[in-house]
């Protein structure tokens, strides 16, 4: 996917010790992280992520402790992550959704020893016991250097679960977290540099903090903090960023302010979108490509670092994740998406149950994600072996495949194929939302009698074993995870 010339313009860097040294050295007088009042060079920044390790090693924890940070997108939770793994503990950025009770039920599992904890959610952490809780801002007044590691040691841990079950914690190593921000470089062709960011999406998710964070570092790029999303949104003419690393919902949600007040509202100079974590509809790609804003997605996933594929040719293979990266194997088995490389996970913390499951007997990772591969080499995905549904005859049903044709229509929003029972019998129900500034000026009962006509558009193109039997249009959004995909729960 990427020439062999452009891998060489940067080098793999395989821990985090080494990669904060490397930035801090390489574009130490380049801008590198900024709320709109202040702006740190990169020399700045890593002098004080020096001083945090300082305040870290005075928590007297033993190396390799897990820390844990429960901030906003903020100057201070990007600081403390490469503190944190740059100094030898692991580290493990909490959502700052996580009511009271999760809270000390996560420090508990994942053996947390020390939580950062912004100000404002210091009142959800009184009742933890066993676990130091130091303010995020804390940092010593001397620096610390950063620690010796093992590239296979583990860097973070990531909650991972889906759009379904409870979530669980993948180790990544400082090897596949490395690689995974290695990835987050390059497009064919390119290697993406000289940009400004926005940390618009959860550090505590992986393509927030790997592709939206060390991704930007690793070239030397500007990051914009994001310490509330709707005053970032509004902000976007101001900053004028020149790449957005976003989910598809945020992407909707910039296509309608488009629409309200133009381009401009992105700030004119913003050249590439690049989407993922769900479902990437082909008409969010017209969109965007009609002013001028080239869009790539691909397709990753937690125990892969994030990173897996990418596809730059959106507008001629709108449906296609890409291609797989370089430095990494993919293998498909009954229908199964495998991978292997330096970009996969070590295991769920604690779960070896699920660790391995999660794996082949010849360390192959089972993503669990159903793929074909066309004739060039693109991957596509056909759904999910957990969302399957078994028809009375033994069939097996991929909901996503049923899906697709939905997504492709510019008046759908979203869409969720499930079984569901209708007199008294299991059947294949779809719930649509719809995408309702295209319905400007129509009726509810118009807008039910277009989804009504396009779901018996698309079964007259399936078996009638396939066929979809119950239609429900939504007027309220979807359930959603932290990455805004559609709870299939």
């Amino acid at each position: 996917m990427v020439a062999a010339e452009d891998m060489r313009r940067l080098s793999y860097i395989p821990t985090v010790p080494e990669f904060v040294e490397w930035i801090g050295r390489e574009f130490a007088d380049l801008p590198a992280l900024s709320d709109l009042a202040h702006t740190l060079t990169y020399g700045e920044m890593c002098e004080r992520i020096a001083r945090r390790r300082a305040f870290i090693e005075g928590l007297g924890l033993q190396k390799g402790a897990h820390i844990a940070v429960l901030d906003r997108n903020s100057q201070d939770a990007i600081e403390l992550f490469l503190a944190i793994t740059s100094a030898g503990y692991v580290a493990m950025m909490f959502p700052t959704s996580l009511p009271e009770m999760a809270i000390i039920g996560c420090c508990m599992k994942f053996d947390i020893a020390a939580l950062f904890v912004r100000d404002e959610f210091a009142p959800l952490c009184t009742k933890l016991q066993g676990v130091k809780v130091v303010p995020a801002s804390s940092i010593a007044d001397t620096p610390a250097p950063v620690a010796v590691v093992d590239k296979e040691q583990p860097a973070a841990i990531f909650f991972t679960g889906g759009t379904t079950g409870a979530p669980k914690g993948a180790i990544l190593s400082h090897r596949a977290l490395m690689r995974g921000s290695f990835n987050a470089v390059y497009k064919p062709g390119k290697v993406i540099g000289v940009h400004r960011y926005i940390a618009l999406l959860p550090f505590s998710h992986v393509f927030g903090l790997i592709a939206g964070t060390m991704g930007c570092f690793y070239t030397g790029n500007l990051m914009h903090t994001c310490e509330d999303m709707k005053a970032t949104i509004g902000k976007l003419p101001v900053i004028k960023p020149t790449i957005l690393i976003i989910v598809p919902g945020i992407c909707d949600i910039l296509a309608g302010l488009c629409k309200m007040y133009g381009p401009q509202f992105l700030g004119g100079q913003l050249r590439m979108i690049i989407s993922g974590a769900a479902n990437v509809p082909p008409r969010l790609v017209s969109i965007f490509s009609k002013m001028g804003v080239e869009f790539c997605f691909g397709y990753g996933l937690t125990e892969g670092a994030n990173l897996t594929s990418a596809n730059a040719d959106a507008l001629t293979k709108p449906t296609s994740i890409g291609k797989v990266y370089p430095e990494q194997e993919f293998r498909i088995v009954d229908g199964e998406l495998w991978l292997k490389g330096d970009n996969i996970f070590s295991g769920y913390y604690k779960d070896p149950e699920n660790t391995k499951a999660a794996f082949s007997e010849d360390g192959w990772l089972r993503t669990g994600d159903l793929v074909r591969v066309d004739e060039e080499g693109f991957l596509y995905i056909v759904g999910r072996i957990k969302n399957l549904i078994i028809l009375a005859n033994g069939e097996n049903v991929s909901p996503e495949s049923l899906e697709e044709p939905f997504y492709a229509d510019a008046c759908v929003r979203d869409a969720m194929v499930h079984e569901v029972e209708m007199n008294g019998e299991r059947v294949i129900g779809i719930e649509i939302l719809p995408q309702m500034p295209a319905f400007d000026g129509k009726s509810w009962e118009e807008v039910e009698a277009y989804m009504q006509a396009l779901v018996e558009k698309v079964n007259a193109t399936l078996p009638s074993t396939h066929r979809i039997m119950k239609v429900t249009v939504r007027k309220e959004d979807f359930k959603r995870t932290g990455s805004m995909k559609v709870a299939r729960n």
